[in-house]
């Protein structure tokens, strides 16, 4: 089987590319032309006990000495895209303490078998894949949905999906400028680095200024409680969320949703449980993301307020694995091994 680390996929990777992926997955999904067993989730971490990180502007003597798991969210998320040569199984898991420990939020692995043998046919390092294609959701959802024109994007988070979702969504349509918030000095980062890629960020000091003013609106959050203020929402305005995928999560409030024209779900049954949606609001009110790609519904209005809410879906790990594997084997890249 073929191994590929994260320097083999980011060599491979390209988000123009994987946009184009990334939408036909999401059509054929929308067709049924794909396997998407349930994602079960469960805690992690119940009953060990580790270090307590060390916070280098905190006093010693207010610091416990250890802190008692849970310590995040494991995930498995198997996918198989009809007519693919393989089908994909991702182990993530999502650790929202790790920044304290100089580490990633979420972390992952993606397996590849043989769709006609069953054989292993490659372990892909699945961070920067599933960072990548989750930005690709606000990008297909901005070519789809958002006004005509340049656009002004406002992004509530400053991780690692905060950055994919900038990248994606200025890949593909005319990004003006970004600014974005967080209540930490990671945005002053981000806003940098992304910079150093050509892109015109800023960073803001309260979501208020992220969000008046914005066509495309992102929040890529971990948050329990809404991260701004829906009456904030410009006429217009296109809502991607993508943080929450259970009913403990939740970034946007009731204003938003009740100020949305159209709500769509990259999965409804599954966006439908998360902490952002309505117990009135069913699966069947959202609009599956496939249907606005396939120009089966759209936008009617320059002045309608959009929103997407995103669980993601394994579907896209299947899709966008197979491509960089592909790719991969084109070019020789990566490290061949026997089981």
């Amino acid at each position: 089987m073929r191994i590929l680390s994260d320097d083999d996929v980011a060599s491979v990777l390209d988000i123009e590319t994987l946009l184009a992926v990334v939408d036909e997955a999401f059509r054929k999904q929308g067709r049924g032309e794909v396997e998407r067993p349930d994602r079960p989730h469960f805690p992690v971490g119940e009953g060990l006990t580790l270090p307590a990180p060390t916070d280098p502007g905190s006093d010693d003597a207010e610091r416990p000495d250890s802190v008692q798991g849970p310590f995040g969210t494991a995930l498995v998320m198997p996918a198989y895209v009809h007519g693919a040569e393989t089908y994909a199984t991702k182990l993530a898991a999502v650790h929202e303490g790790n920044p304290e420990r100089g580490l990633d939020t979420l972390n992952a692995t993606i397996a590849l078998t043989d769709a006609a043998t069953g054989v292993p046919a490659a372990t892909l390092a699945g961070s920067r894949i599933t960072n990548a294609r989750t930005g690709c959701i606000g990008g297909v959802a901005a070519r789809a949905l958002a006004t005509d024109g340049p656009a002004t994007l406002g992004v509530i988070g400053a991780g690692q999906q905060a950055r994919w979702q900038v990248r994606a969504i200025d890949a593909a349509i005319d990004l003006d400028r970004a600014r974005i918030y967080s209540p930490s000095d990671s945005r002053f980062e981000c806003a940098s680095a992304l910079r150093a890629e050509g892109i015109d960020a800023t960073a803001v000091d309260a979501p208020r200024e992220a969000v008046s003013g914005a066509t495309i609106v992102v929040t890529a959050t971990p948050a329990r409680e809404p991260v701004f203020d829906g009456s904030d929402l410009d006429p217009g305005t296109l809502v991607v969320a993508i943080g929450a995928y259970d009913d403990s999560m939740r970034e946007l409030d009731a204003d938003t949703i009740r100020r949305a024209e159209l709500l769509f779900g990259d999965v409804p049954e599954e966006a439908a449980e998360t902490g952002d949606i309505p117990d009135d609001v069913t699966a069947e009110d959202l609009i599956p993301l496939s249907a606005a790609l396939a120009g089966d519904v759209g936008r009617e209005s320059p002045t309608d307020v959009i929103v997407v809410e995103s669980v993601g879906s394994a579907v896209l790990d299947a899709a966008a694995a197979t491509h960089v594997y592909e790719e991969a084997r084109r070019l020789g890249v990566g490290t061949k091994v026997d089981l």
